[in-house]
This record gives structure tokens, C-alpha cells and sequence, in this order.
């Protein structure tokens, strides 16, 4: 059972048909009894609608007077369009295969095309349909600027809505929460269940899949992509902070050296969630990485010593350092967000990819990866385009009255897995066929008394827009049928037959997006998710042994055969290791974009019903193997070139080697999803810590064996509910 809104969505609903029902009630008024102008009166009547009701737009009302002013010139564009490819009815489908295709694939830049893409598809739609009336293109367009510019005014004066909690309190929030959690681990104590509670809690606020769409920083700009990739290293900190808390250290058996990273690392996380609410001028994380590097001279000196750190403070050294590398990677992508096109210097490396290339590349980038039939993005765009090109094709080749009702039933009933259009068909069929018959009735009562139509207009807008949203797509339907019956008949002469016509159109579109959902990805992202996790999972393997080899790169052992070697070096290159960090550099760009279409993929997933249960592979854990696995690439080469001088003793660099392959193959067998998941084997103790009395290498291989213990453990939870 679905279910029941709660009273702020309510709310919420009857303010936005408040809001609507003026604006489109503002301008058609006016244009119908006192300028007799029904064209005018019908772009006035839908341009609220087309953007209030089927987009629904994100943010504040001021945020969303923003978004009309700036898709208004959209919309005049496609007007224009439909106006002029009317003519006939083959480069009609043609532009709406186009505009459905392009429209819908703009979900791929983020959440404000995603919410204004079925509004704007609608200028288009009605303006394609016969009869080809080009000289009447100026009121059309009137029309829409009269609607556009009153549905701005609405939503800043009228019950204006509320503003969303923004992704930059959200994330300065949990920023405060890591940084109370880095001061008490930095002061000691015990194991603390609460603040592990705390800092899980905070971690899941910032998912992406977890956050209104109106707040995510999906876009493809850099201020949008340093924001996501700030919180995604704020939520990998909080997770380990969860993890320093639950396995606590008192005073006296902690090591001083990382109490005062830690204290460093508390100070940075208040530091940025300052300057998220604009209180501090942004600062680069130089003064973290000093701190690092401090941290990193005092224990390569302590492992030096006659007596080095046991191997329980080795391990938590190199977990502070773990939450180290976190703190700085948040706080460098910050002040890209924060403060614009830089070039990003120290520890976060090639992570912050995208603070030097012009936006013009961010853009291009974001599209051509998105041009894949692996994206559900482009999978969703190629739906829509088609099933609606085929429903104009339909709709113009059988001459229907009110012909753009049946793409109007496209557009809204399609849904992105066939069960999910079949359930949304049924519901639809059964409104629109209840809304007919009252309309019909009005009709038949009411006659051609236009002043009765004119009275009900207004209160019938405010009962659709307020029940439709909360009580479901049926009433929804059926209340729509009504509004554009008795607006219909204020502008032409209609019969009891409109509400017939309304049912043909409805059902013959809900026909074509049935047909459309059946052929093309009739599973939505239920497949597409099992399938880009699976490919994430192996390419995020390839990049295991190629990190161990360029951490503790082995005298002359070879690499095993069931893992691909780096390519050799081309001529002219110096070193074997210039050819291997040039493979695992390109394999880090694939990584990452396999990462992010999985994340889409699954985003969806979560939107689709009936896709939930509690047997499906934990894919958040498959998402965070393939974060830490790229985590851990970047930063295991750099950190161990600060501590070893010279060649790896065969015996270190064969356990690294062997204990990075078993985890690679674990990868590359949890890419196949079993039941029940699969066993991954414990890492084995590194060697030297049991054997070597002091040297550099103690802490480098520690910090190896704490980044496999990680893997390790998300592919542990990828399973299926089932213990293995």
C-alpha cells in the first residue's frame, strides 16, 4: 500500500495550485472577453500549467522564477518550431522525435533540465499539430510570455514556496558532526555507539540517491562537481571516523602523533563547514597538508627506532592518515567550489580533474559520456523520443481531434519500466474515463452558457492541482479532463463528445507509451543497475595491482597471468613505471565514468517502484569499493614515495602482490552478484611487521594492508541479505 502524503505535501500541493490556477486563470481571462483573442488565451492558459504542473521545477519560489525566466527563450524556440514544421505531418514527427530526445536527455546536466524538460516538450506539442496556421505565431508567442511572465510573479508573491535545506547546509552539517567526532578521538576515550550512530546517520544524508532532486549537485559544472565530490569525501571521512569510534584507543595507549592529526583534522572539518555558510574567506588545504606531512616524517622516524609501534598503532596511524586524506581532498575541492577555476596542487592530484578545463569541456564531457546505451540518462531520452514521435505520427496520420492529448498521455503516463506504465495506464484510463463522463454531463447541463464554464474554471483549477498530486494519478486524470473541458468551452462551441474525444486520446497514447515501455528497456534501471555495477566492479579491480605495483613496485617479479599487465612502455619512455602509471591514469578516467553512470543508474533505481527488496546486492557497498579502490590509487603512490628511498625487499613487494590479486579476483567474482554473496578471504599479516624489527617500510605496508582490508569489506556487503 502506497503511502498517504503527509500534511506538508499537502500543504505544499494546495499553495503550487494556488499559485497556478491565478497565473494561468490571469492571463486567459483577459485574453478571451476582453480581446477576443483564443489563441493568446490558450499558450496563457498552458504555459503555468506545462511549467507549474508537469515540470516539477526545484528550490525556493524565487529559485523557481528564476528557472521560468530562463527557459522562457526555450520556449519560444520550440513554439517557433512546431509553428513552422506543422506544415505536414512527417517533419512534425521528425522535430518531436528531436525535441523529445533532446529535452529528456537533459537529466543527464542535472536537476533543473531534469524538472523542466516535460513542460518545455509541451510548447512544442502544441504548436505541431494542424491546422498549419504560421501568421498566428506572434499571439501564440504573446501568449506564452503573457503566461511565463505571470506565472514569475505567482511564484514570487504568492505563497511563494519554501526553500529546500540547500546541499551546502546539509553538507556543513555533517561537517560539524565529523568535526565534533575528530576531537574526541583526538582526546581518547572508549568505544561511543552513539556517535558511531551519529556519524552513519550523517553519512546516509548526504547520498545523492537519498537527497530531494532539487537539491543534488549532479550538474556538469565545476561548482556542481566539486560540491559532489566534497561531499562524497566528507561521507568516506564520516565513515571512518565511524569506524576510529568504534574501535577507540584510551589516552595511554594512543600515540601522541595522531592525536594531533586528528585535532588537525577536527579543525579543517569546523573550518570548511564556516565557510559553506560564508562566515571565513575559503583557504586551500595547504595547512592540513603540512600537517600530513609532519605526521608522515614523525612516523617514518618512530618506525625507525629501536623499538618501533606495535602493529595495532601502525594500523591506527594509518587509519588517521586514511581520514587525513579524506579531510584534505574535502577541503581542496571545496575551495574549487567555492572559489572557481584553480589549479590544484599536493595530495589530491588528478582527483580534482575538473578545476582547470573550461566549462565548455566539463559540458561536452558530461554528454559525450552520457552517449551510451549504458546510460539510463540516454536510454530514458531515446524512450521518450520515440514514443512520442510514433504517437505524433499516430495522432496526425489518423487525423485526431485534440490530436496532442494522446502525446500529452505519453509524456505523462510513461514511466521508465513497463510495469510501472502499465500501473500508470490503468489508473489513467480509469480517471480520464470518470473525468469524461462529468464533463460530459457539465456540458449537457450547462450547454453553450459560456458565464457558467467562466464560474467553474477557477475552483475546478484549484481542486485538480490540489487533490490531483496528493491523491493520485487517477484523480489526477480525471480532475485535468475536467479543466480542459471547461476551458475548452469558453473557447469554442463543444459537445458532451470532448470528454469522448479526451478518452480516444488517452487510451490510444497510453497504447503507444505501453508499446514504447515493452520495447525499449522494459526493466528500467533494475537491469542497467546490476549491469554498470558489474562493470564497475572490474574495472575498479584492474586498478588493484597496478596501485600495489606502483606503491611497492617489485625488483623483477612479474605480474600474474590472470591479471592484465600494463601495457609496455612505447619508444622514447624512460621507465617501465612512466608506462604503468600512464595505464593505471587511463584505467582511473574509466573508473570514474563507469562510477558515474552506475550512480545514475542506481539513483534511478531507488525512484522505480517495486524494485526495492530486501534480497538485492547491497549496491551502496559496490559504489563505495569503487570510491575507495580510486581512493586509495591515488594516494597509496604518493604517500610512499615520501617514506621509501629505494628498492622493495622481494619478499614485501610478493606479499602486496599476491594479497592485491586475491582481491581483485574477489572483485571480479562479486561482479557476478550470487546468491548468498561470496567468501573474501581475510588479508594475510604483512610479513614485516612480524619480522622486521624497524624500517620505512613498516608504515607503507600498513598503509597497503588497511586499504585491502577495506575492499575487502565492501565486497563482503555486496551480497545478497544472505550470510555467505
Amino acid at each position: 500500500m502506497a503511502e498517504r502524503p503527509s500534511s506538508p505535501d499537502r500543504v505544499q500541493a494546495a499553495r503550487r495550485a494556488a499559485r497556478i490556477s491565478l497565473a494561468a486563470a490571469a492571463g486567459f481571462y483577459p485574453a478571451v472577453y476582453a480581446l477576443d483573442e483564443p489563441v493568446v488565451a490558450l499558450y496563457a492558459f498552458f504555459t503555468p500549467i506545462s511549467l507549474g504542473i508537469l515540470s516539477p521545477l526545484p528550490g525556493s519560489g524565487r529559485d523557481r522564477a528564476r528557472v521560468v525566466l530562463r527557459v522562457l527563450p526555450v520556449a519560444v524556440a520550440l513554439t517557433t518550431l512546431g509553428t513552422a514544421l506543422a506544415v505536414a505531418t512527417g517533419p512534425a514527427v521528425a522535430g518531436m522525435v528531436l525535441v523529445g530526445f533532446v529535452m529528456s536527455f537533459g537529466a543527464a546536466f542535472g536537476p533543473a533540465p531534469a524538472g523542466v524538460a516535460p513542460g518545455l516538450q509541451l510548447f512544442y506539442i502544441l504548436a505541431c499539430f494542424p491546422p498549419y496556421v504560421p501568421d498566428t505565431l506572434p499571439e501564440r508567442l504573446a501568449g506564452l510570455l503573457l503566461g511565463g511572465a505571470l506565472m514569475v510573479l505567482c511564484e514570487l508573491l504568492v505563497l511563494p514556496a519554501p526553500a529546500e535545506v540547500p546541499y551546502r547546509e546539509r553538507l556543513a552539517s555533517a561537517l560539524d558532526v565529523a568535526a565534533r567526532a575528530g576531537r574526541a578521538a583526538a582526546g581518547g576515550g572508549v568505544p561511543d555507539p552513539d556517535r558511531v550512530r551519529e556519524l552513519r546517520a550523517a553519512g546516509q544524508v548526504l547520498r545523492l540517491s537519498r537527497l530531494p532532486p532539487a537539491v543534488r549537485p549532479t550538474g556538469a559544472g565545476r561548482t556542481e562537481r566539486a560540491l559532489a565530490h566534497t561531499g562524497g569525501a566528507t561521507r568516506r571521512l564520516l565513515d571512518q571516523l565511524a569506524r576510529t569510534a568504534e574501535h577507540a584507543l584510551p589516552s595511554p595507549a594512543r600515540d601522541h602523533v595522531s592525536g594531533s592529526l586528528q585535532a588537525a583534522i577536527a579543525a579543517q572539518c569546523a573550518a570548511m563547514a564556516e565557510n559553506l555558510r560564508g562566515r571565513r574567506p575559503v583557504a586551500g588545504s595547504e595547512a592540513l597538508e603540512e600537517m600530513v606531512e609532519q605526521f608522515l616524517t614523525a612516523r617514518t622516524r618512530a618506525a625507525e627506532a629501536r623499538e618501533p609501534p606495535s602493529p595495532h598503532i601502525l594500523r591506527r596511524q594509518s587509519a588517521v592518515l586514511a581520514e587525513a586524506a579524506s579531510a584534505v581532498t574535502a577541503r581542496a575541492a571545496l575551495s574549487v567550489a567555492l572559489g572557481g577555476r584553480r589549479v590544484v596542487h599536493g595530495f589530491p592530484g588528478d582527483q580534482l580533474w575538473y578545476a582547470e578545463p573550461p566549462a565548455i569541456h566539463l559540458w561536452s564531457r558530461r554528454l559525450t559520456g552520457n552517449l551510451t546505451l549504458r546510460s539510463v540518462a540516454f536510454q530514458n531520452a531515446v524512450r521518450t523520443g520515440l514514443g512520442l514521435g510514433v504517437a505524433r505520427l499516430v495522432a496526425g496520420s489518423l487525423d485526431l481531434a485534440h490530436g496532442f492529448w494522446v502525446l500529452l498521455a505519453v509524456l505523462t503516463l510513461g514511466r521508465t519500466t513497463a510495469g510501472a506504465t502499465w500501473s500508470a495506464v490503468r489508473l489513467a484510463v480509469v480517471g480520464t474515463f470518470a473525468g469524461a463522463l462529468s464533463a460530459g454531463a457539465l456540458i449537457l447541463w450547462a450547454g453553450e452558457t459560456t458565464d457558467v464554464y467562466a464560474a467553474l474554471l477557477v475552483p475546478i483549477m484549484l481542486l485538480a492541482f490540489t487533490v490531483g498530486p496528493v491523491a493520485g494519478l487517477a484523480w489526477a486524470q480525471g480532475l485535468f479532463t475536467l479543466v480542459v473541458s471547461t476551458a475548452f468551452a469558453q473557447l469554442a462551441p463543444v459537445t458532451w463528445r470532448i470528454g469522448e474525444v479526451r478518452v480516444v486520446d488517452v487510451l490510444t497514447g497510453s497504447c503507444i507509451g505501453l508499446l514504447c515501455g515493452v520495447l525499449a528497456w522494459p526493466a528500467g534501471a533494475a537491469t542497467e543497475v546490476r549491469r554498470g555495477m558489474a562493470g564497475l566492479l572490474q574495472e575498479a579491480a584492474l586498478l588493484i595491482p597496478a596501485a600495489v605495483a606502483a606503491t611497492l613496485p617489485a625488483p623483477a617479479a612479474p605480474a600474474a597471468p590472470a591479471l592484465p599487465e600494463p601495457e609496455p612502455p612505447e619508444a622514447g619512455e624512460r621507465t617501465r613505471w612512466q608506462a604503468q602509471r600512464r595505464w593505471q591514469t587511463e584505467h582511473r578516467w574509466r573508473t570514474r565514468h563507469r562510477l558515474r553512470l552506475a550512480e545514475a543508474a542506481y539513483a534511478q533505481y531507488r525512484s522505480e517502484p517495486g524494485t526495492h527488496h530486501e534480497t538485492a546486492p547491497d549496491w551502496p557497498a559496490a559504489l563505495n569499493f569503487a570510491v575507495h579502490t580510486l581512493v586509495g590509487a591515488n594516494w597509496l603512490p604518493r604517500i610512499a614515495a615520501r617514506h621509501l628511498d629505494g628498492e622493495v625487499p622481494a619478499a614485501a613487494a610478493t606479499w602486496a602482490r599476491e594479497a592485491a590479486e586475491v582481491t581483485a579476483t574477489a572483485a571480479v567474482r562479486a561482479s557476478g552478484f550470487a546468491p548468498g554473496g561470496i567468501r573474501v578471504p581475510p588479508v594475510p599479516v604483512p610479513y614485516a611487521i612480524h619480522s622486521m624489527p624497524a624500517g620505512r617500510l613498516l608504515p607503507v605496508l600498513t598503509d597497503v594492508e588497511n586499504w585491502l582490508v577495506t575492499l575487502r569489506a565492501d565486497l563482503r556487503a555486496i551480497g545478497d541479505g544472505t550470510p555467505p
